[in-house]
């Protein structure tokens, strides 16, 4: 389906040329700046990898869990030495188990976890499948099933607003799935320039990776160092249009920042002829997607001119590529299926086409949080009872299929928390008179269970109907 004329307006709108220069900001080699974390998830002591890069045990930042190793280890564990270990959560249906980690209020964040269950035949039971959530977004579910009988492991990575002092990065068990709890072997969260990926408005959708590729390349993966934000640009070979040269290419110039090495790879299209790529390699569903795509002419000093369509309709006409490179984005272009990227020169006598790297991100609505003086209550009676579920983190009430164990809320113009049904759950600890200030609550139950000190003054609960 072909992209509506609105939005086909609003994407050509957004269609940047030579960007303004941004700052560039290179990681240390021990880590990343802002509030960054490499988590070795299982693991009791921190370790360096090959890259310098210092992943830490992840004990301090999940309450819930089981550390860890694989059933059977495979090769990757040798290479990746974050292979080696896992954390594993309990199979308890629609329980969420979180990791709470302080970030800095309205930035944004890469988020890529990893999964090793373990190498395994087909004879054997899959691993897990399960859901990832952050904060009070669903994101997508998670089975690594194919990956896990190749033996090796699965990534995901998505781009996400922190709307609060903390972000909440769960795993939810879904009885739908499978009949065991999930697991995790390593989680990066990384801090993101402000100009990178700042076309999106991340008060309404987050994005989530589908493919970023580096065109004409034969070699490893380009990442940390190259990438200073340790994003995974994966090669595609091809031999009869990869061309390498050695480009003098500015990331800084680039809003997205992209490492300098992409630009020293590409595919040029044969004289008098387009060039026509099925990419991303996979079929889309029908929806709107963030897409990004990196030029720079291989001749030094040196001009070319084409136009770029996807699936038949016009992306970029008459872009102008130069030595100096450039960018060009959409923030929501209709995708569905296979998808053709078509380079087609404006005359039969102009150098052909060429193109080096490229992104493509779906797009999905970033979930609504539960109020925010609701919230501060819940974590205040957390903190004053011993003994809670271990799914008492992350928003207590979002997604609406994970909340809090006890908890039942309304997701009306505010998600407000309107019952506590904690009876025979085995807590312990006093009464939080934070609790007056949920003052949707209808329903309040703490039968069978092991409090002491005074019930605090609940007299502001106005709908209160039963206690």
């Amino acid at each position: 389906m072909p992209p509506p004329r609105p939005l086909l307006a609003a994407a050509a709108a957004a269609l940047l040329f030579l960007l303004l220069p941004v700052h560039l900001a290179l990681a240390e080699a021990e880590g990343f700046r802002g509030f960054s974390y490499l988590l070795n998830c299982g693991a009791a002591f921190p370790i360096t990898d090959s890259r310098g890069l210092r992943w830490e045990p992840d004990g301090p930042y999940v309450s819930a869990g089981t550390p860890g190793e694989p059933t059977i280890p495979g090769p990757g564990s040798l290479l990746e030495p974050t292979l080696a270990t896992l954390r594993t959560f309990p199979n308890r249906p629609r329980a969420k188990f979180c990791f709470e980690l302080p970030v800095d209020k309205n930035r944004r964040y890469l988020l890529r976890p990893t999964f090793f269950y373990g190498a395994f035949s087909s004879s054997a039971p899959p691993p897990p499948a399960f859901d990832l959530i952050v904060d009070g977004t669903f994101w997508t579910a998670i089975n690594t099933t194919d990956d896990a009988l190749a033996g090796a492991a699965s990534s995901y990575e998505g781009v996400f607003p922190a709307s609060g002092r903390n972000l909440s990065f769960c795993l939810g068990v879904n009885p739908e799935y499978t009949d065991a709890g999930p697991f995790i072997s390593a989680l990066q969260v990384i801090q993101l320039d402000d100009s990178v990926y700042n076309a999106t408005n991340f008060n309404t959708s987050a994005m989530g990776l589908i493919a970023r590729t580096r065109f004409g390349s034969t070699g490893d993966i380009e990442r940390y160092p190259d990438d200073s934000f340790d994003r995974y640009w994966q090669p595609f070979p091809d031999s009869k249009h990869a061309v390498s040269s050695t480009q003098n290419v500015t990331s800084a110039d680039f809003w997205n920042l992209p490492p300098p090495n992409v630009f020293n790879t590409a595919f040029i299209a044969e004289q008098d002829a387009p060039l026509v790529l099925q990419w991303p390699p996979m079929p889309l569903q029908n929806d709107s997607y963030y897409v990004a795509l990196y030029f720079a002419d291989t001749l030094p000093e040196n001009s070319r001119t084409f136009n770029v369509y996807i699936n038949d309709y016009l992306f970029i006409e008459g872009l102008n590529v130069t030595s100096a490179g450039l960018s060009v984005f959409a923030t929501q272009w209709i995708l569905s299926g296979l998808t053709s990227v078509m380079l087609k020169p404006v005359s039969p006598s102009a150098l052909p086409p060429l193109i080096n790297a490229g992104e493509v991100f779906g797009l999905f609505p970033v979930g609504r949080l539960t109020y925010a003086r609701d919230v501060r209550a819940m974590e205040s009676i957390k903190e004053s009872l011993r003994n809670v579920p271990e799914d008492w983190n992350g928003d207590p009430c979002m997604p609406s299929e994970y909340s809090w164990t006890g908890v039942t809320c309304d997701e009306g113009s505010r998600i407000r928390v309107i019952s506590l049904n904690f009876s025979g759950m085995g807590l312990s600890g006093s009464l939080s008179p934070e609790i007056a200030n949920l003052t949707a609550l209808t329903n309040i139950s703490f039968a069978h269970n092991s409090l002491v000190g005074g019930i605090p003054d609940l007299s502001n609960l106005s709908k209160l109907e039963r206690l």
